[in-house]
This record gives C-alpha cells, structure tokens and sequence, in this order.
C-alpha cells in the first residue's frame, strides 16, 4: 500500500511516468524484424507468468470464505460487466464529433476489462471499508474477466477489434487462465514463498507489463498507427474517460446505499466498481488487437492514471469521516440480519 502514497508534490503516479517512458522508447526504438519476434515472445511468457502469479498468491480459503459475501461480489461485477459496458455502447455516440472510430474500440474495450486488485484494497483500507471484501472482489472480477472480457469483446467488437476469432479465446485462456490455475495448484508449496517475496515479485509484476507496452507500442509505430491520433482527440478522450469515471464514482456510491449496504461495503464497491485493471487488460488487449493494440490501450493507460488519482483523493476524504458514521453500518446492518 505505501507504494500508492507518491509525493504531494508529485501529481503523477511514478509507475505512470514509467509507463510514458516505455512509450516513448517505443516510439524512438520500436522493436523491428527478428527483435519483435523475441519481444513478443518475451512478452507471451511475461504475461503468462504474470498470472501465474496472481492464481499462486489468492488465497484458495478466502476466496472460498468471500464467497458468503454474495451480494457485495454480484454487485461489483455488474458495475464492471454490465454497467460499464453499457456505457460504453452508449458513448458511441460521440464518434466522430469527440473520438475517432479506433479511439472508440479502445474506450469500448476498456469497459470490458476487469476491476483491479491492489489499488482497490490500499483504498478501501484508507477509507476503512471492508478490506477482506475487496481482496475477494477484485479477485473474483480478475478472474472472471479472463473468460468474460474476451467473450464480451467478441459480442461487442466483433471482428472491427483487431481480428477477435474462436483463437483468440483459445489464446486467451491458454495464456492466462492455465497459467492462473497452474498457480492456483502450485500455491501449497510456492504460496509461502510468494507472500515472503511480494515486494520483489511486484516489480516482476510491473516489469512485465511495462514489457508488454512496449511491445504493443512498438507494432504500433511499425504500423504507422500513430498518425490517427491528434491533441484534440486526445483532449476528447480525456473529457469522456473524466465523465465515464464519475458517472460510475456516483453510480457505486449511492446504488449501494439504496442496495442498503453498510458503510464499510460501500466503501469496497465503489472502489472495486468503479476502476479497470492495467494489469488484465494490456495482455488481453495484445492478444485481442494484435499490432492495434496500442491505440487500444491508451484509453486503458490513461483511465488508470485518473482513477488513482480520484480515488486516492476520495479515500483520504472518506478516512476523515467522523467516527459517527460508522452508526450507518449498525443501522444497515439491522434490517439485513432481520432478513
């Protein structure tokens, strides 16, 4: 968590600044001929050992024990599933007034991908929600996304997303929902292991996906992709990713409380509700698109820098909260244990 408290000082997550950088790179020193052979092949095993990864740090117990939680996990991945999405077909219509068509596809794409992990735990524990909510959350959602999003993208992208075919799936599940089960088997006599060594596995975590920007950035540039793109689009994509974020800010907020759901739960689904995982999405993206990919993850890249940075400023907000309100989670507990 304290790798989310960046400088005051300091506006932009330094991860992001990272990100810009492996950009920029690409755009200077794009991966050409036998180099973007090894660095898609590097990227694949990157990727698939990225959610090695995550299945052998889940904890099989606490899945199992969240899973009492029902209503707060059906609730998150509806926003992310269904609500999102839905939002997305609608911005359609701001092609091509403020989006171009592959700015859209990339904006659609990114309603599709799931919530993330630990930017959605660090605040709810800032916020004192409900911690163990959001692990299962956000875990849950990651998981479920490695076979809804691509199936959500074959609905609502079809073939205009970079060719998505029955391949792609296949691809997809063999790149990370085998690598995930294959840590979630291996987690008895690896999990101590990963949970001593979780600061130095994060970096593996965000060197990996750093290596799959490149790559995907460096097609990009191979492809002539970037001259699609203008300030102005840009400026546009902004302003619809600031209304896309706050729509569902208020939407996780205040649905909640009418779901009559305590403070502490509240606090889980907006943040868990509300973001889209950079982790999930850019090997999905690379893997859905191909060399589009990165017109498709700039949507992605950019929503993930706004989302930290509001919800880090709503999270310092909802920890100054007096103490009173935690009656709100007696008073919503009441009528649910009644029922």
């Amino acid at each position: 968590m304290k790798r989310l408290h960046w400088p005051s000082w300091m506006p932009v997550d330094p991860y992001i600044l990272l990100l810009l950088g492996t950009v920029g790179v690409a755009a200077l020193l794009p991966a050409r001929g036998a180099a973007a052979d090894v660095a898609s092949g590097a990227s694949t095993a990157a990727i698939a050992f990225l959610f090695f990864l995550y299945g052998a740090r889940l904890s099989t117990r606490e899945a199992l024990d969240g899973l009492k939680h029902w209503r707060l996990h059906v609730t998150v991945l509806a926003c992310t599933f269904l609500i999102f999405p839905l939002l997305g077909l609608a911005a359609r219509g701001l092609v091509p007034v403020f989006l171009t068509h592959p700015l859209y596809q990339g904006l659609l794409f990114l309603t599709l991908v799931p919530s993330t992990i630990q930017s959605s735990i660090a605040f709810t524990s800032i916020a004192r929600g409900n911690v163990p909510a959001a692990i299962c959350a956000g875990s849950f959602s990651s998981l479920v996304g490695i076979v809804v999003t691509p199936l959500l993208a074959a609905a609502l992208l079809g073939s205009s997303g970079g060719g998505f075919s029955a391949d792609s799936l296949v691809e997809i599940v063999v790149q990370l929902l085998v690598p995930f089960v294959a840590g979630q088997l291996l987690r008895r006599w690896i999990g101590g292991f990963v949970t001593r060594h979780k600061k130095v596995l994060g970096l593996v975590d965000r060197g990996s996906i750093l290596l799959v920007v490149y790559t995907a950035f460096s097609e990009g540039m191979v492809q002539g992709i970037w001259h699609q793109v203008s300030a102005v689009r840009l400026g546009g994509l902004l302003i619809v990713e600031a209304v896309l974020l706050a729509v569902m800010l208020v939407l996780t907020w205040y649905g909640s409380k009418a779901l009559r759901f305590n403070r502490e739960d509240r606090i889980a689904i907006q943040f868990a509700g509300s973001k889209k995982s950079l982790a999930s999405g850019l090997p999905m993206a690379s893997v859905l698109f191909g060399a589009h990919a990165s017109l498709a993850v700039l949507p992605l890249m950019l929503f993930h820098q706004m989302q930290l940075m509001v919800c880090a400023v709503i999270a310092k907000r909802r920890a100054r909260d007096p103490v009173e309100a935690s009656q709100e989670s007696v008073d919503e507990r009441a009528p649910a244990a009644a029922t």
